[in-house]
């Protein structure tokens, strides 16, 4: 039984096939096209899926979409009405898409796909209730949904058994947790739907000025975690930006302009709004957990994305195991929706021991053997040398001591927004350099964003305050008291950036101004080359941490291919690239040329 799940046309197209229940391959649209959150059908998503498991069209048994247009449409016409003529400007720019795309998902479908099967639709949430608890290695959990809306639905509360989920509770649109962040996202010059990280790692260099505020005026919070947000200082139901000017108001100012300076008020309102957001997850897991009586909670929607909030959840709230899943946001959607079909639809069995998930470690993506990525290289004409594994791993180690930065490119590329060593750049995490170096010279974005420690799992006691499994890099801990490194008087003294460069622990590069970590723990089980580097890396130092952030740069998707591997470690200031059994260092490379068909092929610029 093969079952391809399909999103498309809001943000992060992707494509997943299920066979016979279990997940064998999915991928995201912007990998191969490399438009960065590529929210058109995703062809080559499905295809890479099809391919990679010697099927075509012809083997589908159903193809399923993630949600239902029909129904986002009538929010789409109710909303209007409700606002017009105010909401017009919003809804004329919206039509055309409707008209040309979004209501004739089954005419699309096998126009692209050129399938003749059956086609099925599952609600946005229930496909993101079922990404969180079908791959979810627990046989019965709560489920928390949050996100910024499907077609009506913007939280949902529910329990899952077996083969089955119900969602009990939920909040509909406009009162949204995810698009109060995004609109404080927008407000402090981000990019909404992109930028809701960066506000999360900006937020520990801010004070909570403005939390009052946010509860006096903003959102009505209840103790279960239900809320309504006050909707005269928003603009997204009628306009094309989040917040209007009595927003603004409020906040004694307007918006911060996209790439200008930061100031402390977009550093206070970050940790204001965040504050908020992980009340509020708190208060509705309460909730869940007295309603349920479960020990296990899983979670998914793009709120689940808030590590922080994740790491409170797990340290702070009544549950004692929780699992998120790692493409939480639309992209997930697509997993989702296949499996509701096949255990909800189909109504076949599932078993969950509560040892390890059915996610695969999320390597659900493209590989290449070994000539495959020699004859991408060599059409580059890079220059290599192919090693057996001991001599990559120690070779590999000496580097990063030396505080080398390295594009790490092995196996199945990763699914969901986070690189898991799979499509990485690494260093040293010992290194005082090496977060203001990647951010800068490596990655070209904000220098205040933090990093994210690859621990080996047996030893992720010794650096952090978590007794977990952590494979997807989606809780917050804090760093072990035993390593931290105090601040002065004078040092506690310094506000926002200005704390920037302040060593706080033995693994600086990975330590955040407020001394937390967003921690992936690594086992020989679901990644065993880079647990053996970060191995040999501890053996050679004593130190069983690496930094770990995406193998791209700002603006451009994680590499897909040996390609684009090659590609983005020529423009940046990476010293070596690993693809597979193949090392590259920087200075034994041709001179990097642009050349036409690359950037027509690439969309390089």
């Amino acid at each position: 039984m093969n079952i391809l799940g399909i999103s498309a046309f809001y943000h992060d197209s992707a494509a997943c096939l299920v066979q016979d229940g279990e997940i064998t391959a999915a991928a995201q649209e912007e990998r191969f096209t490399r438009k960065k959150h590529d929210f058109e059908f995703p062809k080559n998503a499905a295809q890479f899926c099809l391919a990679s498991n010697g099927l075509t069209q012809a083997d589908l048994d159903y193809v399923v979409f993630y949600d239902k247009p029909v129904l986002k449409f009538e929010r789409l016409l109710e909303t209007y009405l409700t606002t017009a003529p105010k909401g017009f400007t919003s809804y004329a720019k919206a039509l055309p898409m409707w008209l040309k795309h979004k209501l004739w998902i089954p005419d699309t479908i096998r126009n692209e796909l050129e399938y003749e099967g059956e086609i099925l639709f599952t609600e946005h949430h229930q496909s993101h209730a079922g990404s969180a608890f079908y791959p979810s290695p627990f046989q019965e959990a709560a489920i928390l949904t949050i996100d910024g809306v499907g077609e009506w639905t913007t939280n949902s509360l529910g329990v899952g058994n077996g083969n089955r989920f119900e969602i009990t509770k939920d909040i509909k649109f406009p009162h949204s947790l995810g698009l109060l962040y995004s609109a404080f996202t927008y407000y402090t010059g981000f990019k909404v739907n992109s930028g809701e990280y960066k506000v999360m790692g900006l937020a520990p260099y801010g004070e909570p000025k403005y939390t009052q505020q946010i509860y006096d005026h903003l959102i009505d919070l209840k103790e279960d975690g239900s809320f309504h947000l006050n909707l005269k200082y928003f603009n997204y139901m009628s306009g094309l930006t989040m917040t209007n000017d009595e927003f603004a108001e409020l906040f004694g100012g307007p918006r911060r302009k996209p790439e200008t300076p930061l100031s402390q008020r977009e550093m206070d309102l970050a940790r204001s709004i965040q504050e908020v957001v992980e009340e509020t997850m708190l208060r509705q897991a309460r909730f869940l957990h007295r309603d349920t009586g479960l020990e296990n909670l899983c979670l998914a929607g793009g709120v689940a994305l808030n590590c922080v909030g994740n790491g409170r959840v797990l340290r702070e709230g009544p549950f004692k195991n929780i699992w998120i899943q790692p493409a939480a946001g639309d992209a997930g959607g697509a997993l989702g929706a296949a499996l509701c079909v096949w255990y909800g639809y189909l109504e076949n069995g599932r078993e969950a021991t509560g040892g390890r998930d059915f996610q695969k470690g999320s390597y659900l993506g493209p590989h290449f053997e070994a000539d495959e990525i020699a004859t991408e290289l060599d059409e580059l004409g890079a220059v290599y040398r192919k090693l057996d594994e001991p001599a990559l791993m120690t070779e590999t180690a000496d580097l990063l001591s030396n505080e080398k930065v390295i594009g790490w490119f092995q196996g199945r590329m990763e699914f969901g927004p986070r690189a898991l060593g799979a499509r990485s750049i690494i260093g040293d995490a010992r290194s005082t350099e090496m977060q203001t170096k990647m951010n800068l010279k490596i990655k070209s974005r904000e220098s205040f964003r933090p990093f994210a420690p690859a621990v080996l799992r047996e030893e992720v006691g010794r650096y952090f305050e978590l007794d977990a499994e952590s494979p997807y890099m989606l809780l917050v801990a804090p760093v072990k008291e035993e390593i931290r490194k105090p601040m002065t008087a004078e040092q506690e003294q310094l506000f926002g950036i200005q704390k920037l460069k302040i060593p706080r622990s033995e693994i600086p590069a990975v330590t955040h101004v407020d001394y937390s970590a967003r921690v992936q723990t690594v086992t020989e089980e679901t990644n065993p080359r880079f647990h053996r580097l970060l191995t040999e890396f501890r053996e050679k130092t004593g130190c069983g941490v690496l930094v770990n952030t995406s193998f791209n740069v700002r603006g451009e998707p994680i590499v897909c291919t040996p390609a684009d591997a090659y590609a983005c470690f020529m423009r940046t200031e990476m010293d070596c690239l690993v693809v597979g059994d193949f090392l590259m260092l920087k200075e034994e490379q041709p001179k990097w040329q642009e050349k036409d068909n690359w950037r027509e092929k690439y969309e390089l610029d």
